[in-house]
């Protein structure tokens, strides 16, 4: 007699394990990734990409169906010369580098059959940044952006998000040879907007990216950069602040791959977080490939809780394929205020709740202080203040 055994299912977000059952797919390298919105399973909060965003309050964007194309008003300020036009999916070089790796993302790439294509010319150094500026009207929509950095350009894209809307986005970032390019995306929802975002990104032979994430408002944010250090002499720069109330789930996980040799890379998110259910997720993957020799990386996550009631979660994770690197590390600290700082500010005449607020500031400049646009970096250190005013903290 013959006994067959069969195969137990197929686990949502796991992979084959030689034993015949299902291992987890713990590292981002690992993932699934498709064009495809029917090869994903719907999230079910399970999944390691997953289980620490609130899948429900996303689901809207798990639907796949078309978008509402009044949802957003979409506005481009440019400098001459930068080229700002729709491209299809099927246009190179649409693709080249970005490949949706969840279900939210696969539906934009779907349903938003054009993308903005913002292209900054070979040589170009633009004194002002390129602005675009996502206006939300309610209702669900999708969207993606390409942006492309032609070699040896010099340029700052900064895209900004207000207003009230469910959206889904991906970006895809060319950095050429030579390029130095800064992408500053800044969510300033409304408290009931929700937003995805993955942004992914190829960095060419010496050149740089410096990513910058800034999330304050929205009810959901998370926006997950991925960087693939491809040329030898590329660097990222990826930095990122958040500033949590009440009932805010603001997440990022960052995907660093050196790729390249001699390649370099600085990760440093920080986070705030005040008021009952304000929640902030970081999850930082770096990956040093088999050929990336001689290559520098350092990851760092810092989060600053200011009162109970609010939760701060922070996973970095490094892989290391080649021992033949200049230096790897990585680092994550959550906390409150430092009381040593607060004393030394006290004992200079400094009342408690102006320390407190000083502290604070202090604490989230260094990311601030890292966007390269005056006016910006004036308005976000407002923002801060009036986050702190409006909140219980102090």
């Amino acid at each position: 007699m013959t006994t067959t055994t069969q195969a137990p299912a197929p686990v949502p977000g796991s992979t084959a394990h030689s034993d015949g059952g299902w291992a987890p797919i713990q590292t981002r390298s690992e993932r699934p990734r498709s064009f495809h919105a029917a090869d994903f399973e719907r999230p079910s909060g399970r999944e390691v990409n997953w289980k620490h965003t609130p899948v429900d309050r996303l689901s809207p964007l798990f639907e796949n169906v078309d978008g509402d194309a009044e949802a957003v008003t979409l506005t481009v300020t440019a400098p001459d010369g930068v080229v700002a036009a729709p491209k299809r999916a099927a246009d190179a070089p649409r693709g080249e580098v970005f490949v949706p790796e969840d279900l939210a993302a696969a539906i934009a790439w779907e349903r938003a059959v054009e993308a903005l294509h913002v292209r900054i010319p070979a040589s170009a150094e633009l004194s002002e940044p390129v602005v675009v500026d996502v206006h939300g009207n309610g209702g669900l929509t999708h969207a993606n952006v390409l942006i492309e950095a032609e070699p040896n350009s010099h340029a700052i894209v900064l895209l900004r998000h207000s207003g009230s809307v469910q959206v889904a986005a991906n970006v895809e970032i060319l950095v050429r040879d030579g390029a130095h390019l800064t992408v500053i995306t800044v969510q300033q929802w409304a408290d009931d907007a929700v937003h995805a975002a993955s942004h992914q990104a190829r960095v060419d032979r010496d050149a740089t990216l410096r990513h910058i994430v800034v999330s304050f408002g929205g009810g959901v944010v998370r926006v997950n950069p991925s960087v693939e250090l491809a040329g030898t002499g590329s660097q990222g720069e990826l930095y990122g602040l958040s500033f949590s109330d009440a009932g805010q789930h603001l997440e990022s996980q960052v995907y660093l791959f050196h790729k390249g040799a001699e390649t370099r890379g600085d990760v440093l998110y920080k986070g705030a977080l005040q008021g009952a259910g304000a929640r902030s997720v970081w999850i930082g993957d770096v990956l040093i490939g088999p050929d990336a020799v001689g290559t520098d990386s350092y990851e760092a996550n810092r989060n600053l809780v200011l009162t109970d009631g609010a939760r701060a979660e922070s996973i970095p994770n490094l892989e290391i394929e080649t021992g033949d690197i200049r230096g790897a590390g990585h680092a994550s600290a959550t906390g409150r205020f430092d009381d040593e700082q607060l004393f030394y500010l006290q004992a200079r005449g400094i009342s408690e709740e102006e320390a407190r607020r000083l502290v604070v500031i202090g604490f989230l400049s260094e990311i601030v202080q890292r966007i390269g646009i005056p006016e910006l970096e004036a308005e976000l250190s407002a923002a801060i203040e009036a986050e702190l005013m409006e909140g219980t903290a102090l």
